[in-house]
């Protein structure tokens, strides 16, 4: 039997907070909360469609630029990054120069980049 990608997995401070932020910059659904656990994922609660973010509590804080990262491909970049600094993100530096590509932080500092519209499929 092979192994499907189930979920990437998010260290955070909170959980709760950070889960809610990138179901709505991802306009997905808060599929499961546990003690320190959040998941989202697209669909609905009850007809979740993975893979999806699972959000867990550690106790240390961020410290350095991360290792992996979310590209978001929208239909309309500046339109996205508005939408997404409205919610809270912030745009960051990570040396990234003159590119096609807006690096953003959500609220706990974690990187992401708003790609320009690229082919879907």
């Amino acid at each position: 039997m092979a192994s499907q990608w189930w979920s990437i997995v998010v260290d955070c401070a909170d959980p709760q907070a950070q889960a809610r932020w990138w179901a709505e910059a991802l306009r997905y659904a808060v599929v499961f909360e546990g003690d320190g656990e959040v998941a989202i994922a697209g669909g609905t609660r009850d007809a979740p469609q993975w893979p999806g973010l699972v959000f867990v509590q550690v106790p240390e804080g961020k410290a350095v630029k991360n290792r992996l990262h979310l590209d978001l491909n929208p239909d309309d970049q500046d339109a996205e990054v508005a939408r997404l600094e409205a919610l809270g993100a912030r745009r960051v530096d990570v040396g990234q120069r003159d590119v096609g590509w807006v690096v953003l932080a959500d609220p706990e500092g974690n990187e992401f980049c708003v790609l320009s519209a690229r082919p879907q499929g």
